[in-house]
């Protein structure tokens, strides 16, 4: 290998930027990232609609288990935060419910009440509850919450998100994003009639002022040397014995290193050696995200001045959960004060198809069967964007097909990265994403092992 090897980058999102911050940091010269898209930003990317909104694609919010991230952020955007506290809600049954939902079932109509409660007693009695290793996503949260709980919220909602069952799923994606229950904090809480609304990694989050979270990306980009960046530029092809890149415009580029964020199923479509794992694309599990932003006039009602998001596990909503966006930052609308945002996120796949031609419509009916807006409200803007892979599904068996994937590449220095990249949602936030960049770097350049794409999330 050379003293300067030739390290490709392919996309500009947390990841990619991530790898060519470190590349940069090093003093490494012999690098070039490839983007498709004309823009920074990958996933994390913000759009600004026709009539002037800002939307992000997907509910972000920014928190972090790193230093490094952290520092990297007040490079990307200095004093231009917004700090927020968390607050989350359920809307069900007609009525606010604090999340995490599990600590606040005191708020429930009287009758699931009980039910969620005879549930977590009935494990709580049970000598086998928890003997052995759950098989399922499903299995795990009937082992947690039992069944009142699971029939109440947790199967409606996960599958509302996921847009599969949960029987469907694994468990190694969960760590700290599902909070379990404590029996006792629960009976506390409906004795006092309290709100419990403490639990989690991103109780505050820090939020760009202007621009979205888009900005942040657009930052780091525009701080990496010009010429190392370049867009509109799709990779076609992939010869990983004889390493070289192919683009639609028909350039190509040798390598003797890849650090991929594309995802891991067109990673390997694109292979044309003498891959021995052209059987896996199909074996990938996703599901697709609409979002739907809905600008408007005046201000949002009392019920929704401070809230960040909302989650909705009944059918009578089409999404999942809705971020009031402009409460994120008052230039997320065109003029501050005198409009306000909602930003609906709805999943599909083919076990929960979307009619795309109505999908926008639904949402505003949604929005008028919770109250949050009524018939006089002044629609100012309604925006539409499809992902097609938005999340990636921790399927059962994906960890064996993600061995073998790993195992190819790597003989061939391609390292496959990023939210979709590795197509691990344990490890798929931005900062995550962001350090599976840099430590791609590390073990490529400095030699020194890779601790997020492998699930540890320490912080030396």
């Amino acid at each position: 290998m050379p003293d300067q090897p030739r390290i490709l980058i392919v996309g500009a999102g947390p990841t990619g930027l991530g790898a060519a911050w470190r590349i940069n940091e090093l003093g490494h010269e012999n690098w070039t990232l490839y983007e498709a898209a004309d823009r920074a930003g990958g996933l994390a990317a913000s759009v600004v609609d026709e009539n002037g909104f800002t939307w992000d694609l997907g509910g972000h919010v920014l928190f972090s288990h790193y230093k490094y991230f952290d520092r990297l952020m007040d490079i990307a955007l200095a004093d231009q935060w917004i700090e927020h506290e968390r607050e989350a809600w359920v809307w069900m049954r007609e009525r606010w419910i604090p999340y995490p939902f599990q600590y606040n079932i005191w708020r429930l109509p009287h009758e699931e009440l009980v039910e969620c409660l005879d549930g977590l007693l009935d494990l709580k009695g049970s000598q086998n509850g928890h003997s052995s290793e759950p098989g399922s996503f499903q299995e795990w949260l009937l082992s947690v919450f039992g069944d009142g709980l699971c029939d109440t919220f947790m199967f409606p909602y996960n599958r509302k998100v996921w847009a599969y069952e949960p029987r469907q799923m694994n468990t190694d994606w969960m760590g700290e994003r599902v909070p379990t229950v404590d029996l006792k904090r629960v009976l506390r809480n409906l004795v006092y009639e309290r709100d419990d609304v403490g639990w989690g990694p991103n109780a505050t989050f820090r939020f760009p002022l202007r621009g979205g979270t888009g900005a942040i990306w657009k930052s780091v980009a525009g701080q990496l040397p010009e010429e190392k960046l370049q867009f509109g530029k799709e990779v076609v092809s992939v010869d990983e014995v004889n390493k070289i890149i192919g683009f639609s415009d028909g350039s190509a580029d040798r390598f003797d290193y890849v650090i991929s964020t594309m995802p891991l199923n067109h990673l390997l479509r694109r292979l044309t050696g003498t891959s021995n794992v052209s059987d896996l694309p199909s074996e990938f599990v996703y599901s697709s995200s609409h979002i739907v932003g809905i600008g408007l006039a005046g201000s949002p009602p009392e019920d929704l001045a401070s809230k960040c998001w909302i989650y909705f596990p009944e059918d009578d909503v089409p999404c999942y959960r809705v971020t009031v966006f402009s409460n994120y930052s008052p230039y997320n609308v065109p003029n501050p004060g005198a409009e306000w945002s909602l930003m609906a996120e709805v999943s599909e796949s083919d076990q929960k198809p979307v009619k795309y031609s109505s999908i926008v419509d639904d949402v505003i009916c949604g929005f008028k069967k919770c109250g949050f807006i009524d018939d006089s409200t002044q629609v100012e803007s309604r925006f539409h964007h499809k992902l097609e892979q938005g999340y990636p599904t921790p399927w059962l068996g994906r960890n064996d097909v993600l061995e073998r994937a790993e195992k190819y590449l790597r003989q061939y220095q391609i390292f496959s990265r990023g939210r979709f990249g590795a197509w691990k949602y344990e490890v798929s936030n931005q900062d995550h994403s962001v350090m599976q960049g840099v430590e791609a770097v590390n073990l490529v350049l400095l030699g020194e092992p890779e601790r997020t794409y492998y699930g540890d999330m320490s912080d030396d």
